[in-house]
């Protein structure tokens, strides 16, 4: 807007200017050419630099005054800037010039300082402009940054912006954006907190009154209402021990035990204690990996049981490389699952369990470093990839038949 107003000052101006110019020569032409109608009509003497039919009258003028009207033009003669004027005179022109390079070389000299103090302005205003905004631009790149780390999980993150905080200084929008940010970032992870400490706290707390009626329950006649305790009983203990869990990796508490495995044996044997043998296993390409075998085994046993639990024969197990896919041929996973991932204590219309299962497979292979990924494969059927992370270094081994 700075420049565009610097360029239209600068026309408007170079406008006024010349129009202005110009009238004064075609006043003082005119002037000149009274003079030379009356003498000519008197039979005297033509005043200096009039004639007629004068040479280097500009054609148009010319025909103007022979067709009997008066006329001026800016012309050139002798190589410099001319202002004619013009009248009839019995079938001719009679013409005067005067001396129109001054006024030219005013025109010319404003029309250079014109340009030159608006360079000079647009140049000013690029540069404060690129300043003040280039200061913006990064505090709100800041803040956009601070945003993707908060989404990315990291709660710790803040703005910090001084402006928020000092209130001596000016706080403008992007200070506010700032500090809203800052407030709902520190409000989230407040709640956050207070609910992995209620979910820890409630879990710790059921142990004790379940290992008493776990007790209690072995104790008990046999008989059909026995078992019905016994499996209830178990069912709240995997559920009590699943929230522990969820609650140790929720808190970041996890560390890694590395050791260097077999993909394709540890996947056979995740697969045979799962499913009790009713999983198929096919190793493409077997691979040393160095991960944490007990979260490996975890979430693969999670995923295998899964599975078996919501999904239909057969499932199979494919190990490729430092990739492991289990995939089962029921009706898929849900579309909230494929698109958002496992959510706690949600399960898709008449499915049974709580939801965890998965939710605890994805928190591990965090832990792992791992990419934990949920699809529907194009010919029906759910499939969940896990893909190990190769920086620590993984070696192929020889295709088993």
């Amino acid at each position: 807007m700075c420049c565009g107003l610097a360029a239209l000052l600068g026309a408007l101006v170079h406008v006024s200017v010349t129009n202005r110019t110009v009238s004064d020569a075609r006043s003082r032409a005119l002037v000149r050419l009274d003079e030379a109608v009356r003498a000519y009509e008197a039979g005297n003497r033509l005043p200096p630099n009039s004639g007629i039919d004068a040479r280097g009258l500009p054609k148009p003028l010319r025909e103007l005054a022979v067709g009997g009207r008066r006329g001026t033009m800016v012309g050139v003669a002798d190589g410099y800037p001319t202002m004619w004027a013009a009248a009839p005179a019995d079938g001719r022109a009679l013409a005067v010039q005067i001396d129109y390079a001054q006024s030219a070389a005013t025109i010319e000299n404003l029309d250079r300082a014109i340009l030159g103090s608006s360079a000079l302005a647009i140049g000013v205003t690029l540069i404060v402009g690129a300043l003040g905004v280039s200061g913006v631009t990064r505090r709100l790149r800041t803040t956009s940054q601070v945003a993707r780390r908060i989404s990315a999980g990291d709660l710790d993150a803040r703005v910090g912006d001084p402006r928020t905080t000092d209130p001596a200084r000016y706080r403008d929008e992007v200070a506010a954006v700032a500090a809203a940010l800052d407030t709902m970032a520190s409000t989230l992870q407040r709640k956050l907190l207070s609910e992995q400490r209620f979910t820890a706290d409630v879990a710790h707390e059921l142990r004790t009154p379940l290992t008493g009626l776990h007790a209690a329950a072995e104790l008990l006649p046999a008989g059909r209402p026995t078992e019905l305790v016994r499996d209830r009983v178990a069912a709240l203990r995997t559920l009590t021990e699943d929230l522990l869990e969820i609650s140790r990796l929720d808190a970041g508490s996890e560390r890694l035990e590395l050791d260097t495995i077999r993909l394709g044996v540890l996947a056979e044997r995740v697969a045979a204690h799962a499913s009790g043998g009713d999983t198929e296993v096919r190793v493409a390409e077997d691979a040393w990996v160095e991960t944490d075998r007990r979260r490996l085994e975890r979430v693969l046993g999670n995923l295998v049981a899964n599975a078996h639990k919501h999904g239909a024969p057969p499932v199979v197990v494919t190990v490729e490389g430092a990739s492991v896919s289990v995939r089962d041929h029921g009706g898929g996973f849900p579309g909230y699952l494929v698109a958002e991932g496992p959510q706690r204590f949600r399960t898709e219309g008449s499915a049974k369990g709580h939801g965890l299962g998965l939710t605890i497979a994805v928190g591990q292979a965090e832990v792992l470093g791992a990419r934990l990924g949920f699809e529907n494969a194009p010919d029906g059927g759910a499939l969940a990839v896990l893909r190990l992370p190769v920086s620590g270094g993984w070696s192929r081994s020889s295709p088993r038949p």
